[in-house]
């Protein structure tokens, strides 16, 4: 089964996910070239270890996935990273505006005592104009994420050193990576803060 998942992905990556993110990324770059302050507009089909990987996964002992080739939301994926927290709020609008959300949360740690993974996400219907309707039927949608410059790095570092799925981090590991989200938080609102007494 995990070979077929596999090869199946490995197909739908090549053919359909990659050309398809790369003109995603470029309606996206287009309907926000006005936009101030976003510092980067980037799209991407996940990767072929890390959906495999997800697809494996279990809650309370069950796969999560049954069918994960048409349950895994975030094959195709878009991230807009803007400067200010402020600039969340208003790229968030044109959103929705311009798409038809399915879903959106805004994500914070569980206790406002907490510092981990902040950011907003969206599940988004793909515009008709991306898609090549010579390609097969995929997934319909594609997840969208809108982060400060300060958020995104930490992400990306916290991604990289704190998503060991196989390790059992000790208690010092994981304090020292919400030290440095609480820096990057402070960061953020101080910012931000600035950003508003100069305007």
């Amino acid at each position: 089964m995990m070979t077929d998942i596999n090869s199946q992905y490995t197909e739908r990556y090549s053919n359909i996910l990659v050309p398809l993110a790369k003109r995603l990324e470029s309606f996206l770059c287009e309907i926000f070239e006005d936009t101030p302050r976003i510092d980067r507009i980037s799209a991407r089909a996940k990767s072929i270890e890390r959906f495999v990987s997800k697809s494996t996964k279990e809650e309370n002992g069950n796969k999560k996935y049954n069918d994960p080739l048409n349950q895994i939301q975030d094959q195709l994926g878009a991230r807009i990273v803007v400067f200010y927290r402020d600039d969340v709020d208003i790229v968030s609008g044109l959103v929705e505006s311009y798409f038809r959300p399915i879903e959106f949360r805004t994500v914070v740690p569980d206790s406002d005592y907490e510092f981990a993974y902040f950011g907003r996400h969206y599940i988004l219907l793909i515009p008709d104009d991306v898609i090549d309707h010579k390609l097969p039927k995929i997934l319909p949608f594609f997840e969208l994420q809108i982060k400060t410059l300060f958020q995104h790095a930490w992400s990306e570092a916290n991604h990289d050193l704190g998503y060991k799925p196989s390790k059992d981090l000790p208690a010092e590991f994981k304090r020292k990576i919400a030290f440095t989200s609480a820096q990057a938080w402070g960061a953020d609102q101080i910012f931000n803060d600035l950003h508003r007494e100069l305007e």
